[in-house]
């Protein structure tokens, strides 16, 4: 992107949450449900001197893109890092649960879910585990009648249980910005050591989780420029698409044999990894 192009962007990266989700929704279709005047935070964080979020970091609206019915859920990466716990968790997997079951009922709802989370909230444990188990399986539900697009713009990324999460979506779109692992480099970091993951090489970290290298692996579908107009074009076309025969949770096999050829004596370049795996999902 050269330097007019980069004054003349629309960032989607620098929206919050809700904004992220107007920016996608068709003009004047935009409803929040369960919003933040209904007061839905967290009864778990005041005790533990954190001060709780009124909705509990989590956006869910309803409204159309292209013309198709969807219901939007985005995490606020700014409130304690995206993380989920039992209110944020079940706003999610709730909306997710309801659009399933408008499709059985007929009316063809679509699903995109904006993930910028570090995973489980520390704070609330178990439930926070909880609610990402009940989303995971509201995915699965769900991608049988409808695409459920996953987006992973920056800043904070997506790891923990919520890259599982992006694993079982339909689709998956990313930016530059965006980083997807299981684990994050500071976690990696302090279990393996810094000879292993230094978690403050940026550009390291980038090349092994960020959106050019893996949508080249093939974990992820779509890489998008940082611009709201280039993004909405780029969702849109994945919830035209009809639903696939087999998603990319359910190629076992293929992934399988990519890890088996893996040797974990030696660390790996960037294009190793790129070599492995598309080696192995071609197989």
């Amino acid at each position: 992107m050269n330097t007019a192009e980069l004054l003349a962007r629309n960032s989607f990266i620098e929206l919050g949450a809700r904004e992220r989700a107007r920016a996608l929704l068709d003009p004047g279709t935009f409803r929040e449900l369960a919003g933040p005047f209904d007061g839905l935070q967290s009864p778990w964080l005041p005790p533990q001197g954190v001060v709780p979020q009124s909705d509990d970091g989590v956006v869910v609206a309803k409204g159309r893109i292209d013309g198709m019915p969807v219901v939007v859920l985005a995490i606020e990466g700014a409130f304690q890092g995206g993380s989920m716990g039992e209110v944020g968790g079940a706003k999610i997997a709730g909306a997710l649960e309801l659009a399933a079951d408008d499709n059985r009922r007929g009316e063809p709802t679509r699903a995109v879910l904006l993930l910028e989370t570090g995973g489980v909230r520390l704070q609330e444990a178990n439930l926070g585990l909880a609610a990402i188990a009940e989303i995971h399986a509201a995915i699965v539900d769900l991608r049988r009648y409808q695409p459920v697009v996953g987006v992973i713009a920056g800043q904070v990324g997506c790891f923990g249980g919520m890259s599982i999460a992006a694993g079982l979506c339909s689709a998956l779109v990313m930016t530059q910005e965006g980083r997807l692992g299981l684990n994050g480099p500071a976690v990696i970091e302090q279990e393996a050591g810094i000879a292993e993951y230094d978690s403050r090489d940026r550009p390291f970290i980038w090349s092994f989780t960020g959106g050019t290298q893996r949508v080249a692996t093939g974990f992820a579908d779509a890489f998008v420029d940082d611009d709201c107009d280039a993004m909405r074009a780029q969702v849109a076309a994945l919830l035209r698409e009809p639903v696939a025969a087999s998603h990319r949770s359910e190629q076992v096999a293929q992934y399988l044999a990519a890890l088996q050829a893996y040797d974990a004596s030696a660390q790996p370049t960037p294009a190793q990894v790129r070599a492995l795996f598309q080696r192995g999902t071609d197989a």
